[in-house]
């Protein structure tokens, strides 16, 4: 299961609760939010946003952009129904009626709640009060920056890793691999193909082959990493040096590598890069 980041957005005075599981798409807290206009019972005021037709259409159409497994004929049930004085929704229902993804429900005493994914919940702030939303999105924006300089400094930070643990596997080539008499074109040959050996390994294509499918785009396969992927290929950089220098051959390297970069991937994915955030 992938690990949760949480983190807490200040805005006019209220804490409003916030959390990833994929870095990708941010989910905050509508009851975090619904505070600013009744603190006392903050679900009354997410209930009466979503009995209205124009949320519903919303609701609806940002499913639809980013969920197929969403029910769009109970959708258009509500969406009839919405603002009619019988009308009733909550969060549970309609997350249970239409599969929805984009609001969901936490439990817990101190982080439980409705919350939503950004796009959601930045709309449900503009009906709660164009002031606080306005608030909002300036605190959120700050938070987005400060983590993408934090992934950019530790991205970097990985690169020139990867570049120097790269000069320990140059060096394991040109002891090991390049007889005497080869000439400078034969030993750039020799050199690229045991980078690729190593690109093949982790992203499972020569970089001759990732140009094909990235006309245009600027540097290399390597240049394109994630945080994830350089500490891995780092980590194979020394230890193919160390199985040249013991004699192993190029397909049971490729072979070993391979499954290095898979069992380390795993790992890294689930727990260690995400420690470099904190």
């Amino acid at each position: 299961m992938a690990k949760t980041k949480s983190d807490t957005l200040h805005v006019q005075g209220i804490n409003v609760g916030i959390y990833t599981e994929d870095y990708q798409n941010e989910y905050i807290s509508l009851t975090d939010i619904a505070r600013f206009r009744n603190s006392e019972d903050p679900r009354f005021a997410i209930q009466n946003w979503m009995r209205n037709r124009n949320t519903i259409e919303f609701l609806g159409l940002w499913e639809s952009l980013h969920n197929p497994n969403f029910n769009r004929v109970q959708f258009d049930t509500f969406r009839i129904e919405s603002g009619l004085n019988r009308f009733v929704m909550t969060p549970s229902k309609w997350i249970e009626t239409t599969g929805a993804i984009g609001i969901t429900t936490k439990a817990g005493r101190y982080n439980g709640g409705t919350y939503a994914h950004s796009d959601i919940a930045m709309e449900f702030a503009s009906w709660i009060s164009a002031e606080f939303k306005l608030y909002l999105m300036k605190d959120y924006r700050r938070l987005k920056f400060d983590e993408n300089s934090r992934l950019s400094l530790s991205w970097n930070l990985n690169r020139e890793i990867s570049k120097l643990n790269y000069r320990v596997h140059t060096d394991a080539i040109q002891q090991n691999l390049l007889p005497p008499d080869l000439t400078k074109e034969q030993q750039s040959y020799v050199y690229a193909n045991e980078a690729d050996v190593l690109n093949v390994a982790l992203f499972g294509m020569t970089a001759a082959q990732w140009r094909q499918q990235n006309v245009g785009k600027k540097g290399n396969i390597r240049d394109y990493a994630s945080i994830n992927e350089l500490i891995c290929l780092s980590n194979m950089e020394s230890m193919n040096s160390v199985m040249i220098k013991e004699g192993f051959v190029q397909s049971d390297r490729l072979m070993k590598l391979n499954e290095m970069a898979i069992h380390q991937m795993e790992i890294l994915t689930n727990t260690g890069s995400r420690k470099l955030l904190k």
